[in-house]
Formats: C-alpha cells, sequence, structure tokens
C-alpha cells in the first residue's frame, strides 16, 4: 500500500514539475529547467561537434612557411557552398544542436530572453558558420546578440567574431574601427583581449601596417591562455621584423619561440631555428658554429618528421659556402623525404636547376626546371619565370645534341684508321668484360638462390613460394632477387643508355646524350649479334664514309653551332659561350651562307666583352671582304642600327604580309623565295617559311598547304614558327581533310554566297564588276548584301555577294534587281553555302561542285 502511495505521489509530482516547465511561464523551475537542458544537452553536445570540426581543419591545413603565417589557421575556399549544404559535417551537426536548443529552449515572455544559454547558442551558431565559411549568415547571428542580448555576458566575444567575420569578408577599415572601439571602451582581459588584438593585427597586416600589427601580437601573446596561439603569435612577429629589415629584433622573436620548446607545436620551434639560420650574417658570423648547430638538428631524433626543411637550409649553407657538390647531396635528401611542402620541393629543383644551367649542362637543367613547375601553381608569376626559361632552354638542348653527336662522329670520322681500330677494340673489350662480369653475378646469383632458399629452410620451416614477402619465400622469380634486378638494370643502361619512360623508348633518336653507347648509336649494339658486338670492325663499318654524308653532318653541325651562339647571346647572355661556338664554327669550314653573319655577331660579342682590339679586326674584315652586304652598310653607319632600316628582315616581313593581307599570292610566295635565300641562317627565315606556305595553300589547296606545313614543322621544329606549324599540322589539318560538300539541311541554319567567276588576264573588268556590284547592291531594299573579291588559283578569281539567308534567294538572286540594274552587272553566276565555298577554297574543287551542283 505504502508503496503505490509513493509512485503515485512521485506522478504526481512529474507532472506538476512537468507542467511549471513551460517555455511561456516565467518561473524560476521552466527558467532553470530549460537553461540546465540546453546547456548540458544541446549546446555541450553541440560544443563538442564544433571541437571535432576544427581539429578537422587544423589536420587539413598547410601553413606555407615561405610567406608570413595567418594569425588564424583557416584556408577559405572559393567554392560555393548553396542553402542547406555544408563543407563539413562536424560543423552541419554543430549547427543543428544550436538551433535545437534555440527552438527548443527559447524563453521569449513579453519581448525579453528569459533564458541565459540562448545568447550561447547563438554564439556557437555564429561559429559554425564562420568556421563552414557561411560568413554572411555567421554575421547575422553574431549581429543577433549584440542587437538582443546587450546585458550579456558573452558580448565581448559576439562583437570579436564579428569583427573576424568582417575581417574575412574584406571589411579591414570597418574591423579596425570597430575594435578599436571595443578595446578602448572594455577592460578586456586573458583570452578575450588575445582574441580582439591578435584580430585587430590580421586587419592591420591585410591593410599593410606591419608595425602595428607586431605591436599588437605581442600583448596577444602576453594575453593568450594557449601555449600553440603564443608560440604563433611570436613566430609571425619574427616574420614581420624580417619583412621590415629588423634581423635582431626579428631573432630575439624567434628565440622565444624557441624558448617555448615542447610547449608549442614543434614546427613552430624549427621553422624559428631555420628562420634564424637564414638571418645568419655569413661575412663575419661563426660558420663552424653555424654547422655544428645545423648538425645538432639534423641529428636530433625529434626532427625527423622536418628533416626536409633541415636539410634544405643545410644545403643553402653549403651552397654559399661554394661546396656545390654537398650542397647537390642535400637538396637531394629533402627531396628524398617526400615533404607535402611543395615550394620547398620547387626551390630544390629550381635550385638544382640553376645549378646544372651555369656549368652547361641544359639538358639536367631542363629536367629539374619541369620537376619545378609541377610543385608550381599554373600561371603564377613564379611558375611563369620557370617555363620560360625552360622553354628557352628547348633549343639548347636541342642544337647542343646535334653539335656533341655529330662533333663525335666526324671526329672519328677524320681520326688515322689505327687510332680508330684502337679505340674501338678498346670499345669491344669493354663491353667484353661488363658482359663477362654480368655473367659472373648471374652464376652467383643463381648459386645464392639455392643457398637462400636453404638457410630459409632451417629448422624444417617451409618455403612459402607463394607469398614473397615471408621469411622462407622462394627467390626464383626475377623480380624478388635483388642480385638479378640490379644486373637487369646494368644491362638496360650498357646496351640502351638513360631513357626516359616514355612511349616508342626504343627509337634511336630517343636516346639520352652523353656516352659512348651515345656516340655509336644505342641501337647499333643491342641489334649487333654477338660475333660484332665484340668486333671492333663492325662499329667501323658503320662510321659514313661517303663524302656526301659527311659533308652533310659537317653542314648540320655548323648550323647548330650557330644557332648555339645566337641562343646563347639572345637569350642567355652567356657571351663567352656564345663567342665560342661562333668561332668554333668559322674554324670548321661552314657554308657561305653562315660566316658574314657569324662574323658581324663576333664583332658584337667583342664589344659586349670589352675586347675592342678583336671588334676592330672583325670590323674591318666584313667592312673589306664584303663591302655590299647590310651588315658592312650598318658599320660604315653606325646611326643606321638605331635607326629603323626599310632594308631590314622585320620590315620586309611587316611589307610582305601587307601583300597576303591583300590577296597577293603569287607575289608573296615568290618574294619569300627570294628572301629565305638572302637571309639564309638568320631567325627571321621560318617567319618568311610559315608566311609562305600559309599563301601556298590560300593559292593552291590543301595539299600543298599540308606539305609546306609539313616542311616548316620538321625544318623548323624548335623555333616559335616551327611549333605554331607542328600544331597546324596536328589540330587543322586533319580538321579541313575532308572534301566531301555538305548538303542543304532543314536543321542547319546555313548563309550562302552568289558567286561571280572571272578569269584573272581580265583584271581591269574584274575591277570594275565589283564596282559596279556594290553600287548595285546598295539599291536592293529589305537585304544588307556586301560584296567582295576573293582569289581562287593563279588562273581564276571570284567575286562574291554575301548576307542571303536561304539557298532559293541565292539562287534567284537576278530576281532581286531591276531589269536595268541586272543588266549593269548581267553574267552567270552560281550559289553556294559558306560551308561549301570554304571547301572549295580548301580544296580548289570547284569544278567538281558546278559538275554536281548546278542553277
Amino acid at each position: 500500500m505504502k508503496t503505490s502511495i509513493k509512485a503515485i505521489l512521485a506522478l504526481v509530482c512529474s507532472i506538476f514539475i512537468l507542467g511549471s516547465c513551460s517555455r511561456k511561464k516565467d518561473n524560476f523551475i521552466s527558467r532553470n529547467y530549460h537553461a540546465v537542458t540546453a546547456e548540458f544537452n544541446a549546446l555541450y553536445n553541440g560544443y563538442i561537434a564544433l571541437e571535432e570540426g576544427r581539429n578537422d581543419l587544423n589536420d587539413d591545413y598547410q601553413d606555407n612557411y615561405w610567406e608570413v603565417l595567418p594569425i588564424e589557421r583557416l584556408e577559405v575556399f572559393d567554392d560555393v557552398v548553396l542553402p542547406g549544404q555544408s563543407k563539413n559535417e562536424s560543423f552541419s551537426r554543430a549547427e543543428e544542436k544550436a538551433v535545437k536548443a534555440i527552438q527548443k529552449h527559447s524563453m521569449n515572455i513579453g519581448g525579453k530572453e528569459k533564458n541565459p544559454q540562448i545568447d550561447e547558442a547563438y554564439l556557437l551558431l555564429g561559429k559554425c558558420r564562420y568556421f563552414d565559411q557561411r560568413f554572411v549568415p555567421a554575421l547575422e547571428a553574431f549581429n543577433f546578440i549584440l542587437y538582443k542580448y546587450p546585458a550579456s555576458d558573452k558580448i565581448n566575444q559576439a562583437k570579436i567574431w564579428r569583427e573576424k567575420t568582417n575581417i574575412r569578408l574584406e571589411n579591414e577599415e570597418l574591423a579596425i574601427d570597430n575594435l578599436k572601439r571595443l578595446l578602448k571602451q572594455e577592460e578586456l582581459e586573458d583570452q578575450d583581449l588575445a582574441d580582439a588584438t591578435s584580430m585587430l593585427a590580421q586587419a592591420y597586416l591585410n591593410t599593410k601596417v606591419v608595425d602595428t600589427a607586431i605591436t599588437l601580437l605581442e600583448i596577444a601573446a602576453d594575453a593568450t591562455k594557449s601555449n600553440d596561439e603564443r608560440g604563433r603569435y611570436k613566430f609571425i612577429q619574427g616574420q614581420l621584423y624580417n619583412q621590415l629589415g629588423y634581423k635582431d629584433s626579428a631573432n630575439i622573436a624567434f628565440d622565444k619561440v624557441i624558448e617555448l620548446n615542447r610547449k608549442t607545436p614543434r614546427i613552430y620551434m624549427i621553422a624559428a631555428h631555420i628562420e634564424k639560420i637564414k638571418n645568419f650574417d655569413y661575412s663575419n658570423g661563426d660558420k663552424q658554429l653555424l654547422l655544428e648547430h645545423l648538425t645538432d638538428l639534423e641529428e636530433n631524433r625529434e626532427n625527423r618528421p622536418y628533416l626536409d626543411k633541415i636539410y634544405h637550409q643545410i644545403a643553402e649553407y653549403h651552397l654559399k659556402n661554394k661546396s656545390d657538390s654537398l650542397a647537390v647531396a642535400y637538396y637531394n635528401k629533402s627531396l628524398r623525404t617526400n615533404t607535402p611542402d611543395k615550394l620547398l620541393r620547387a626551390k630544390n629543383y629550381e635550385t638544382l636547376g640553376n645549378m646544372n644551367f651555369d656549368v652547361s649542362l641544359y639538358r639536367d637543367a631542363g629536367a629539374y626546371f619541369d620537376s619545378t613547375m609541377t610543385n608550381l601553381v599554373v600561371n603564377s608569376k613564379s611558375y611563369r619565370v620557370i617555363k620560360k626559361k625552360r622553354d628557352n632552354l628547348d633549343d639548347v638542348i636541342y642544337y647542343e645534341d646535334i653539335a656533341q653527336v655529330n662533333d663525335s662522329i666526324l671526329h672519328l670520322v677524320n681520326m688515322p684508321e689505327a687510332e680508330r681500330l684502337a679505340f674501338f677494340q678498346e670499345f669491344a673489350d669493354d663491353l667484353k668484360a661488363a658482359a663477362e662480369e654480368a655473367q659472373e653475378k648471374r652464376e652467383a646469383a643463381e648459386r645464392n638462390k639455392g643457398i637462400i632458399t636453404v638457410n630459409n629452410n632451417i629448422g624444417g620451416q617451409p618455403s612459402n613460394p607463394g607469398n614473397p614477402g615471408l621469411p622462407g619465400q622462394n627467390t626464383s622469380f626475377y623480380f624478388y632477387n635483388p642480385t638479378t634486378v640490379a644486373y637487369g638494370k646494368n644491362e638496360f643502361v650498357k646496351i640502351w643508355g638513360n631513357r626516359t619512360l616514355e612511349d616508342n623508348w626504343r627509337w634511336s633518336n630517343k636516346s639520352s646524350s652523353g656516352g659512348s653507347g651515345n656516340i655509336l648509336g644505342g641501337d647499333i649494339v643491342a641489334s649487333a649479334s654477338e660475333e660484332e658486338r665484340y668486333d671492333p670492325q663492325f662499329y667501323i663499318s658503320a662510321l659514313p664514309s661517303e663524302e656526301k654524308e659527311i659533308d652533310s653532318i659537317s653542314k648540320e653541325r655548323n648550323f647548330a653551332y650557330y644557332q648555339l651562339g645566337l641562343i646563347y647571346k639572345e637569350k642567355f647572355k652567356e657571351y663567352e659561350l656564345s663567342k665560342s661556338k661562333f668561332q668554333n664554327l668559322l674554324k670548321s669550314n661552314p657554308e657561305e651562307r653562315l660566316i658574314l653573319p657569324s662574323k658581324y655577331n663576333l664583332f658584337k660579342l667583342y664589344e659586349l666583352l670589352g675586347e675592342n682590339d678583336e671588334a676592330q679586326i672583325a670590323k674591318n674584315d666584313i667592312v673589306s671582304n664584303y663591302p655590299d652586304s647590310r651588315y658592312a652598310t650598318i658599320l660604315n653607319n653606325p646611326e643606321l642600327a638605331a635607326s629603323a632600316d626599310d632594308n631590314s628582315p622585320e620590315n620586309l616581313y611587316e611589307k610582305l604580309y601587307e601583300q597576303h593581307e591583300n590577296q597577293k599570292y603569287a607575289e608573296v610566295i615568290s618574294k619569300c623565295e627570294e628572301y629565305i635565300t638572302a637571309f639564309d641562317g638568320e631567325s627571321i627565315v621560318a617567319k618568311f617559311e610559315l608566311l609562305k606556305a600559309t599563301a601556298t595553300g590560300r593559292l593552291y589547296g590543301y595539299k600543298p598547304y599540308s606539305e609546306a606545313i609539313n616542311f616548316v614543322a620538321v625544318t623548323y621544329a624548335n623555333t616559335p614558327e616551327g611549333k605554331q606549324a607542328q600544331e597546324i599540322k596536328s589540330k587543322l589539318i586533319p580538321q579541313i581533310a575532308n572534301s566531301e560538300f555538305v548538303e542543304a539541311s532543314d536543321s542547319i541554319v546555313q548563309n550562302y554566297k552568289v558567286v561571280f567567276k572571272f578569269d584573272n588576264s581580265e583584271s581591269s573588268k574584274i575591277t570594275t564588276f565589283k564596282d559596279t556590284l556594290i553600287s548595285v547592291l546598295k539599291n536592293i531594299k529589305y537585304y544588307n548584301l556586301k560584296a567582295s573579291l576573293d582569289v581562287y588559283d593563279p588562273k581564276t578569281t571570284l567575286v562574291l555577294v554575301h548576307g542571303l539567308k536561304n539557298e532559293q534567294l541565292a539562287k534567284t538572286f537576278d530576281q532581286l534587281l531591276a531589269e536595268e540594274e541586272w543588266r549593269k552587272i548581267a553574267k552567270p553566276y552560281f550559289a553556294v553555302s559558306s560551308s561549301n565555298y570554304q571547301i572549295i577554297q580548301i580544296h580548289k574543287n570547284l569544278d567538281t561542285y558546278l559538275s554536281t551542283n548546278t542553277n
């Protein structure tokens, strides 16, 4: 009986309490029930979700220590977030909890909020939206707190977060005014003071007021309760002092970061050490002490995650001390750490590329620059600088390869027979010795295979042939035996050289530069039989022997010398290298066309190098032996070099291009051929060749155009014009290859032309007819018709009427004219669609069209 009375009493009490917890009743029980429920249920879970989301952001965020760090670790993305979407599930969940607390526990009675936890809910709501990068909705939440809860204990936090949001929305001036007002009106302490001053510092940084930002960061670092933040603020201070050039002040700031040691993330301490090392005075400082410090950082086991940065700094130290080999070793060590820092990788590759470039290893430099670009943001300034440098190397690599290979071949051809035989005998002996060594390694590998298998089965342990990564494995498979793998690699390099991993790697033109295997041709060694491979006469027989073939190799080598001289002079300003190339060219019995330009370029180089006596000798040589040349004219009249020369190749090209625009295609082709001969050996020739190819296509059609473009693409492959021709060949030529006419279709809107055909011998009639046609077309109402003239081929010119919208109208063009108007121009015509007219002009198949399409 007593039990039932207690149960009934408990039930009654529960009903009474629940009835008293209405959100519409302003009493003690209701206020405290909703406050406690909101705080320890919805808001508690919401803040847990918010913290999870912030941890996810911190884990994904990578600081760029090559620039001044932002105050807050938050990467802002440009992705558009639609309503109802979220970038992070944790923030979405936290926002739901904040909204739930507001909807279920808000006690807005008589226009006043009676639940003291609702302002906290709105603050949580704003933070969730802020970290989810929905800054405008976040701003609304913070402003709502300021508007509805002016007496809230969270009011200062709401103000700070509002200004953080304004800074993200690039309203820095407004944020600065509001934060300065807050600091002046309120006595902020501890974390609130740290947050306000750090955000004010960020606003000043965004507006380039660095000195004020440094002062504010000092206040923030002293006020914050978080050692993580303290280490970050001190480190940013050091970066800003460096930016202003105050290295001593910067080092003091970095020392404060280092003193925090394990209290702050270790990356800040390592970065501080590195920044201090960058500030080292190599002229007056103790280099040995610095090296010991770098070595200590390298050998500290706790620094292993940061060896990429430490190795890079050690490499920089050795590079500044002219220890290039050690610098290269440490740059490569830094790269082998597989660092996630793309800018660090880019700087390593770029420095290695520059070092190879400085010692004229252009192929290696090009490879390093390629790797540099893969680690830079495409189309950024640094990317464009490297790309330009890399593009310039293409020509150098191409012509250096030609010069090196052809020099080697000519050297072998010109050797006395006894020396040549001795050279190839030594080469064959080296091949044989390498093959015998490889055979010994192979036999040793076979013997070791049995020993390994036995040893792995000691104690009755079964072998495991199906799982090659476990003890007792059967190592008969080639790639599981390191000895045979190493042998295979050596054999491949010996036969083929260092080939790039790409399609058609076996082609002879894919072989890498350097090494006797390249001089002799990797394919020759690979294709030789066992007996031929070790016979020196086999290789001697592969050398060119006919005078014509040797002369061709010599000409190709000389042209490569000439191009290298120009490239080193014009693009890289390597005047000594350029001079040596031109001098070697003149000693190599070059063609007549290359002699005078080479001598003139040498004269200019002597002047640039201050070698005045040599310059005078070169000038006298040109003036005396080539008095009628352009170069002699310029040397005798130096003012011509500074003013525009009407007969310069550039001006002649411009005039010829104007003729091309005026459809003087036959004249353009003839003049191009003349200028190509006159300026043979100069870079302008490729431009004339491409212009000639274009004029050829307009005058003779698709097939001659395709052949001319192919010639430019192959002959001038490493010039801008050659690359443009290659692009035309690969993209445009296939698109215009089809010569089939297009059938009229109702679904395709076509423009039509009316065409009058003339023989070129009637040149005066053509001009008169066109003028008359233009005057007649002006009198046609309702249609905006125009006339033009097109060259069809060397014998035919076409006069066209444009602006007709359908085939029937074009076919009955004469009916649009009054009878007296038609008499003025009465001449047979035909109608053609714009697409078919294009095919006619490209493929020169007008007769075919007329035979199948009659009016």
